[in-house]
């Protein structure tokens, strides 16, 4: 019995090897060299061609540039007082993706806090930040002040934080408004002075580059630039005349009642501007306060026909063409009227039936100078107003200075030669005829006006005659004369002698004009020695008093004898208190 069966032993056979293909060896050997040689061509594409596109992209996702804001530069008046003045304040910022990492609006009341001292609507808020998740900087509040600020950072709302700005302030508030303007939330300024100095004001910034992570980080500053402040501007404007000129100003409006009044005063010596303000005025400081009937710079933007205070340089043209001397006497009908082809001049005043051109000034006649206009050419008399600026702007280069509108025709009718003399068919602004009689003031000197100070007197041109313009002042001082019957009498000052002329014209209206008027009175003081020249524009005064020696004229009295006051100007005559 065989305990064991021996098997065969069966012959083990080794698989077949695969043949070696040099081919595909070759194949892939070069696939491999081809991405190793484009990546060396790749490389060296982005690191030798191209490699400023690259930086840029990294530079952009990393590189940041924070600004360091500057102050803008002080305004002040001639004495150093600060009319405008920049503080520190703070923007609050919003960083939604990072209130969104950090448990988003959860903590309702803190963020009700936070829409509470910002003063915005709750929902509207957490509305906006819900709406702008994926937003990394949005403003919430600009401009808010130090306890707003401290309170912000007191809750301590995760993505909520304060940037550092200024806000510009203005202590002398409503008084000096429309001159001194206002500036943006951007701190460039919008109107007035703001505006037109806005390059000199403005400083340069500071930058500081830093280089982020992409957790917000700062890992690397880059390079920083110091700050340049504004540079600081001097005006001519008194603010103890300026306040002066607003009170007597808002006074007018209420008391005449009027829709405004304007004045303005300059040095004559010099052309400088110690003066300017309008009523109803605003306050700057207050955002809600600004409505445009009460931001106009009415002295230099609204024009209007210049009535009777043109009247002495017509007066002016004769004495210098020699159509009459001041001795001349002129012939006036009694019955107050003049025909001139189919039109009727009228005076308002009667008036003696000769009448010598001082007279005609006191009593501003209307029949008196048209006489003098139609005996000379009209040219003579264009050619004194384009003398004097009525046909140019003053000079003072403020943002929204208007000219008005200069006749020039090749033909002139009796008619229009007659208005043009007492002042219809022209139209100035207040500044405008400011001009003029600074000119006048100056003794025939013209000088452009001024807002900024002076350091030097410009010289001027000599553009009258100073013997005659010292004339023409002594006829004017007449207007003032109450026994003489002048008309401008309430414009006197005790103890001055004072040069003014008053006027009157209706407001030009589409196809005529309607029945509201504009009354002024412009003079100069004192005529012994002139040092200040003053313009005072009441439009649409109300009431049965809408002449200019009515309404306007204790106006000017009362602005000019200040202003005299505080310059320490001495009186030049012993004038007995008169009877307002």
């Amino acid at each position: 019995m065989k305990l064991f069966n021996r098997s065969n032993k069966k012959t083990q056979v080794s698989p077949k090897s695969t043949p070696f293909l040099k081919w595909r060896f070759i194949v892939v050997c070069g696939f491999i060299l081809l991405g190793f040689f484009g990546l060396i061509a790749r490389a060296a594409y982005i690191q030798v061609l191209e490699p400023g596109r690259l930086i840029q992209e990294g530079d952009a996702r990393s590189l940041r540039v924070q600004l360091m804001p500057s102050a803008r530069g002080i305004i002040s008046d001639r004495n150093g007082e600060q009319l405008a003045v920049s503080v520190p304040v703070q923007a609050v910022f919003a960083n939604p993706v990072e209130i969104f990492k950090h448990g988003g609006l959860s903590e309702t009341n803190r963020w009700n806090a936070l829409a509470d001292v910002l003063d915005l609507d709750r929902a509207k808020l957490l509305r906006r930040l819900e709406k702008n998740k994926t937003r990394r900087f949005i403003y919430l509040a600009r401009q808010v002040s130090p306890p707003m600020a401290n309170y912000v950072k007191k809750l301590k709302l995760p993505g909520i934080g304060l940037k550092a700005e200024s806000r510009r302030f203005y202590p002398s508030g409503e008084v000096s408004a429309q001159l001194i303007g206002f500036t943006g939330i951007d701190g460039h300024g919008l109107d007035g002075i703001e505006k037109t100095y806005d390059g000199w004001l403005t400083g340069e910034p500071g930058r500081r580059t830093v280089r982020k992570d992409r957790y917000g980080r700062v890992v690397e500053n880059i390079s920083q630039q110091s700050r340049q402040p504004g540079k600081p501007l001097e005006l001519s404007i008194d603010q103890r005349i300026q306040a002066i000129a607003y009170r007597a100003a808002k006074e007018g409006v209420m008391d005449i009642p009027a829709t405004s009044v304007s004045i303005a005063i300059t040095d004559v010596r010099t052309g400088e501007i110690l003066a300017m303000v309008n009523a109803p005025s605003f306050n700057p400081n207050d955002r809600n306060d600004r409505q445009p009937y009460k931001m106009r710079n009415r002295v230099i933007t609204d024009t209007f026909e210049p009535g009777s205070t043109v009247k002495p340089f017509v007066v002016y043209t004769a004495l210098k063409n020699g159509v009459v001397n001041e001795h001349t006497l002129i012939k006036i009908p009694q019955s107050k009227h003049f025909r001139v082809g189919s039109k009727v001049i009228t005076d308002v005043s009667r008036i003696e039936p000769l009448a010598t051109v001082q007279r005609i000034l006191q009593k501003s006649s209307n029949i008196g100078v048209s006489k003098l206009s139609l005996a000379m050419p009209v040219e003579d008399i264009l050619d004194t107003y384009r003398k004097v600026g009525f046909d140019e702007p003053s000079g003072i280069n403020l943002i929204g200075e208007t000219t008005g509108h200069f006749p020039n025709r090749y033909r002139w009718s009796d008619i229009g030669r007659a208005t043009l003399a007492y002042g219809y068919g022209i139209s100035l602004t207040p500044i405008q005829l400011l001009h003029a009689y600074t000119t006048l003031g100056a003794y025939g000197i013209k000088r452009p006006l001024s807002i900024l100070k002076t350091e030097k007197v410009v010289p001027g041109e000599q553009v009258l005659d100073p013997k005659i313009a010292k004339k023409i002042l002594l006829m004017i001082e007449s207007v003032t004369d109450k026994a003489g019957g002048g008309g401008g009498w309430r414009a006197a000052i005790p103890g001055y002698r004072v040069g003014v002329k008053t006027g009157t014209a209706k407001k030009a209206i589409a196809g005529g004009y309607g029945n509201d008027y504009f009354s002024y009175t412009v003079g100069v003081a004192p005529i012994s020695h002139p040092r200040l020249a003053i313009v005072v524009m009441v439009n649409e005064p109300k009431g049965d008093k809408f002449y200019g020696g009515a309404v306007a004229a204790p106006i000017l009295s009362k602005v000019l004898g200040g202003a005299l006051q505080i310059l320490n100007v001495p009186p030049d005559a012993d004038t007995l208190k008169i009877d307002k």
